[in-house]
């Protein structure tokens, strides 16, 4: 293991950055170790210093992302009753924290919503994995305003979060990337402004 010196973190976190942007812009398949410490301007001893392979170090960088994306949820879970405005202004923010987050981390982004589909099944399964967690982390987030008698009792409360999420992921994909999928596209509103937009439609559809 590296030893405890403010350079080598450093040196790890540029590796990071340069294999992230890669990932998202040419693919995990197309980008090469050779690439990724040319970027980071470090040499491939380096990188086997802090890696295993590429394979490891997608796998830690989705398991990174992974974490920051549920973190950014939970700090919006449900602590006390309110009204429905309350609530949908609650969504917006936390809605306004996530759609903030993801277009700070724009590359990591393209890798879990759509370059890291074609990686090798490693993977493909770690990002799979954080999908999942993003989904679980909404339901608790449901089951909350359920339980504070926000939301009337559901009986297929997984059904409802799955289709949530695919309204929150899909418009965040479109939001960052536009319809070509491009990792520079500039989004046309703010994150603020397509967070109220969802949020609005998120309770029309939960309320019925």
């Amino acid at each position: 293991m590296p030893s405890q010196t403010n350079e080598e973190p450093l040196r790890e976190q540029e590796l990071r950055q340069a294999a992230l942007e890669l990932f998202a812009r040419k693919g995990y398949h197309n980008t090469k170790i050779s690439e990724v410490v040319k970027a980071a301007g470090v040499s491939q001893g380096t990188f086997y210093w802090y890696f295993d392979g590429k394979e490891q170090m997608a796998i830690r960088l989705v398991e990174n992302g992974r974490d920051k994306l549920v973190e950014v949820i939970e700090q919006g879970y449900r602590k006390h009753a309110g009204s429905v405005d309350d609530m949908v202004n609650s969504s917006a923010n936390l809605l306004t924290n996530l759609f903030a987050f993801a277009n700070e981390n724009r590359n990591l982004m393209a890798f879990l919503l759509i370059k890291g589909q074609g990686a090798d099944p490693k993977v493909r399964s770690a990002v799979s994995e954080v999908w999942i967690a993003f989904e679980e982390a909404f339901k608790k987030n449901v089951l909350r305003a359920i339980e504070l008698g926000m939301l009337p009792q559901f009986t297929d409360v997984s059904l409802r979060v799955n289709i949530l999420v695919s309204l929150i992921t899909g418009v965040l994909t479109k939001w960052l990337f536009g319809p070509l999928h491009d990792v520079d596209y500039e989004p046309v509103y703010t994150a603020s402004q397509i967070a109220e937009e969802t949020a609005r439609f998120e309770f029309r559809g939960l309320l019925g």
